[in-house]
């Protein structure tokens, strides 16, 4: 009797396991690590969040401060909002979706399974299309956001991450390989690769210039910025900057560019078309790719390590205040 009833036991055990485990996917690659940041166009709502966390933050920029953390996420990737503002996205590894937020009622609308290693994204101007990376796969998926559906698949990538960019006029997708150090050129209105672009060493971040004709990528191997003539798929200059650069942020008025040093705690200043470092802005604990800037150039929002932002006067080139991660 006593075996039977323990059987039952073990068989009850065993059934339940299951259905506990599958709410809650396994990190996905946990050892490749990255944050994200998103400000809103209206530039009033930061979104913040890291690989290694389940949940974002979300900050009131005007009063600086936390307003609210969005749970039931396990390796969130890259976060963008739409041109209105009124949703976001937010890509999981694991969970290996995209999912669609609403902004003003923190409310999750809808899932859209990549497959597993959903990575970096990013969004057209018009915000009709989203592209997104897929690190595992090596692929690069394009989702049509009004039928909110795989519009196609392209693969033959290898170790695509974060970085990917779309051109300002929207033909071309350029999506960073980490595998290989190489941008892959992709062509969004027939939607096939048609160039690619080396020279590099343990590629991050890039930025497109507004013309199209300059990209600007960062080497954390070799602490230094590239500056790709685009036309000519060339490397045409690079400049020291700090330790294991990350970021490659364009400022909206194309004068300066900033890498974000994740070993050097600073931002390099880089000014434009001379392509000379300038300045270092310092104060920032592991800052990356995650850099946002104001409309106006005059304001950087950064990402500390800890996913509390810091509020860059670019003028000043000083860090003016510190928005913190936990609620005062």
């Amino acid at each position: 009797m006593w075996r039977v009833n323990s059987r039952a036991a073990l068989l009850l055990a065993a059934l339940s396991m299951p259905l506990a485990w599958a709410q809650e996917p396994a990190a996905f690659d946990p050892q490749i690590r990255n944050n994200a940041l998103a400000v809103n166009p209206a530039e009033t709502l930061a979104l913040a969040g890291n690989s290694s966390r389940g949940t974002l933050l979300a900050y009131d920029l005007r009063a600086g401060k936390l307003l609210r953390e969005l749970p039931g996420f396990v390796t969130p990737r890259n976060i963008v909002f739409s041109p209105d503002g009124e949703r976001f996205y937010v890509s999981d590894s694991s969970k290996g979706v995209v999912e669609r937020w609403h902004a003003g009622s923190w409310t999750r609308e809808a899932s859209l399974a990549i497959g597993p290693g959903a990575f970096g994204t990013a969004l057209n101007r018009d915000g009709s299309r989203l592209y997104v990376n897929n690190q595992a796969a090596g692929s690069l998926t394009v989702v049509n956001l009004p039928q909110w559906k795989v519009e196609k698949v392209l693969t033959g990538f290898a170790q695509p991450r974060q970085g990917i960019k779309v051109s300002p006029d929207g033909g071309t997708v350029f999506v960073t390989n980490f595998l290989g150090d190489k941008i892959t050129l992709v062509d969004a209105a027939k939607l096939k690769t048609h160039a690619e672009v080396g020279g590099f060493d343990k590629l991050r971040a890039i930025s497109v210039s507004g013309d199209g004709r300059s990209l600007f990528a960062a080497n954390s191997g070799a602490d230094t910025l590239s500056w790709v003539d685009v036309p000519s798929r060339t490397v045409i200059k690079t400049v020291k900057v700090g330790q294991e650069p990350y970021g490659a942020a364009l400022r909206p008025d194309g004068r300066f560019l900033y890498s974000g040093n994740l070993k050097s705690n600073s931002l390099t200043v880089v000014s434009l078309p001379a392509f000379k470092a300038v300045g270092e802005i310092t104060g920032f604990s592991g800052p990356r790719q995650a850099i946002s800037f104001s409309r106006d150039s005059g304001k950087a929002w950064v990402l500390n390590e800890d996913l509390g932002i810091a509020e860059v006067d670019l003028t000043r080139k000083a860090i003016v205040r510190v928005l913190a991660p936990a609620a005062g």
